[in-house]
């Protein structure tokens, strides 16, 4: 009997019925064959709500006990999930992050895995049982519980299909990986199978049907992964190490990520040391820096703009206030109200003109520019946030990424 695991979002087991839709199918799997382990979010909007609570108890809570209180979410799902399937006669344990064995550092809020025993979850599938696993918690080497991050319940998934040696089965609520949110641009076409530093790329850039760090295990590891929707048995979206028509295909997809901030610092002075006391702080306060811009330096000074996740945002700001004053910068500023629109694809290592393609598909919507970044297989222009979804339905169509004849 083959190891599969599967994976359900919080849309999937929003509520009661949901979940007994979950059962079923997990059953059905089951009676095909497969030993089946299950990992689970929380239900619906409940981390948000948890946080919220949070909130409402203190302006500052700290990062461990926000881990503890919605590691609660994922653990709830795991037990009700258990107990529906139960009642249609399939045997069933759920487990938490720890009890699994899913060992982290102790990074709170945004935890890497190091390690996964499989002990636990192989016994309970020698005896017959389906293993139910509450996602986007594991526990620290001082036996704190941790979070993954948001989407952290991917990540859970793929790394555990990964020390089983078994594909990983991403049920959402969308029935595939699309060239773009299809709630933004209609049109959109969903992919049938995209490389690995494709998906890699969209879902770093804020394409929300996987977490990055879960698709970088896939990568490393070379586990199959297959993004289907929990609502229909209509095939989805699988990636591999390369897509059938690389050659072909210049680009994969567009994105649209609003969950970034942009902080300039004004009047840097322009010597050696300057950066790294503005990025050595970002590092110590465990802050993933994204778009850097630094301005031509005018009379031994210059300005210095980078990119942070809206939840850094505040920590961000803290310590760079000290750091202000340090090196005697004049002050510094911020905008939350911004938006990142990336296009992406491997095939743009070959093809010339994307960047003028996606330049002047903007222009002609009078949508400026305020920051560019690039790769080779990338390309993400910041613009105002009230212009995003147009700069990307503008862009997906200046590429002729919408449906095509033939297409479901």
């Amino acid at each position: 009997m083959a190891v599969v695991v599967h994976k359900y979002g919080g849309t999937s087991v929003a509520g009661p019925e949901r979940i007994r839709t979950v059962a079923r199918r997990v059953a059905r799997a089951r009676e095909a064959g497969d030993r089946v382990v299950v990992v689970v979010s929380a239900m619906g909007d409940t981390t948000d709500e948890l946080i919220a609570l949070a909130g409402r108890v203190t302006a500052n809570p700290p990062d461990r006990e926000l881990d503890m209180l919605m590691a609660t979410g994922e653990q709830i799902t795991a037990a009700l999930l258990a107990m529906a399937l139960g009642d249609l006669g399939v045997p069933a344990v759920s487990f938490t992050g720890s009890q699994v064995g899913i060992i982290t550092d102790s990074a709170h809020r945004k935890a890497k895995i190091l390690e996964i025993s499989t002990e636990k979850i192989a016994e309970e599938l020698a005896a017959g049982n389906v293993v139910v696993v509450a996602g986007f918690q594991g526990v620290d080497h001082r036996r704190n519980i941790t979070t993954l991050g948001r989407g952290g319940s991917d990540t859970t998934a793929v790394a555990l299909a990964a020390v089983l040696g078994a594909p990983c089965l991403i049920f959402t609520d969308v029935d595939g990986v699309y060239t773009a949110d299809p709630w933004i641009v209609p049109g959109a076409r969903k992919i049938g199978r995209i490389a690995y530093d494709e998906m890699l790329e969209m879902a770093s850039l804020g394409a929300k049907v996987l977490q990055a760090r879960a698709v970088e295990f896939a990568k490393k590891y070379g586990v199959r992964v297959e993004v289907r929707s929990s609502f229909s048995d209509a095939p989805g979206t699988v990636l591999t190490g390369e897509a059938d028509d690389m050659e072909d295909m210049v680009l994969r997809g567009v994105t649209v990520d609003r969950d970034e901030a942009k902080l300039t610092i004004l009047h840097v002075p322009d010597r050696p040391g300057i950066a790294a006391a503005i990025f050595g702080s970002m590092a110590e306060a465990n802050i993933n820096v994204d778009m850097i811009i630094q301005n031509v330096s005018a009379k031994g000074f210059t300005d210095v703009s980078f990119t942070v996740a809206r939840d850094d945002f505040r920590r961000a700001t803290a310590a760079l206030e000290e750091v202000v004053g340090r090196i005697g910068a004049a002050g510094m500023t911020s905008d939350e109200d911004i938006a990142k629109v990336s296009v992406v694809g491997v095939g743009m290592k070959s093809h010339r003109g994307v960047a003028s393609t996606m330049f002047s598909a903007l222009a002609r919507e009078g949508i400026n520019i305020e920051m560019i970044s690039t790769s080779e297989i990338k390309i993400s222009c910041v613009v105002e946030a009230k212009d995003a979804d147009r700069a990307a339905r503008a862009v997906h169509e200046a590429f002729g990424l919408g449906r095509r004849e033939g297409d479901a």
